[in-house]
């Protein structure tokens, strides 16, 4: 299958609840990941983290929903051609 890369936006609303699952999704996946960066943004009380990562469309497509599971997380997805 080919590979693509992708930047992922992850965002944070209840991070109380959600950090240790999106990171336990994140360290499943770290085999993709090729830089990721993470900033808490306190005046909207949550934190976003950006990835970039290597994959086919089906890892790429499992990461994204495992992390839209999480409750309180968003993610959105922009792949390359």
């Amino acid at each position: 299958m080919e590979r693509r890369i992708a930047v992922v936006g992850i965002i944070i609303n209840n991070r109380e609840e959600a950090a240790d699952r999106v990171n336990d999704v994140l360290s499943n996946y770290g085999d993709l990941v090729v830089g990721r960066m993470g900033l808490p943004y306190e005046d909207r009380d949550m934190n976003i983290i950006s990835l970039i990562v290597d994959g086919t469309n089906d890892q790429l497509g499992a990461l994204a929903g495992k992390l839209g599971n999480i409750n309180g997380v968003k993610v959105k997805t922009m792949m390359t051609e």
